[in-house]
């Protein structure tokens, strides 16, 4: 009879510890939402003054870190202003129009009375 030794193998917990490095860690990111949370709770408690400065400062940092995002937007704006100008002109020429049929609404009912 063959005798097979039974051995284990070693077991080797190789636990490899993630290195934050200054370049991974976003620290404009983390001050953005830092000054946005400070000035909402500055708000919240009253200090206006103060939570409306800290939270335009964290606006200000997260503007910056988003540059393309806001590029992207900004160069988007005029499509979107005058989107809502054609409404506007749409909405004015509606009332406009109603106006005009409640003046005759109104000639009519006083001829009938």
């Amino acid at each position: 009879m063959v005798v097979v030794p039974l051995t284990q193998p070693e077991r080797e917990v190789k636990m490899e510890r993630h290195k934050y490095r200054a370049d991974e860690m976003n620290w404009v990111r983390i001050a953005a939402g830092a000054g946005l949370v400070a000035g909402g709770l500055l708000l919240l408690t009253g200090n206006r003054k103060a939570g409306l400065l800290t939270a335009g400062a964290g606006t200000a940092l997260a503007l910056l870190d988003q540059r393309d995002e806001v590029k992207a937007f900004w160069d988007a704006l005029p499509g979107h202003i005058d989107d809502v100008q054609d409404v506007l002109f749409r909405v004015e020429a509606t009332v406009a129009e109603l106006e005009a049929q409640h003046g005759r609404l109104n000639n009519i009912l006083r001829r009938q009375a």
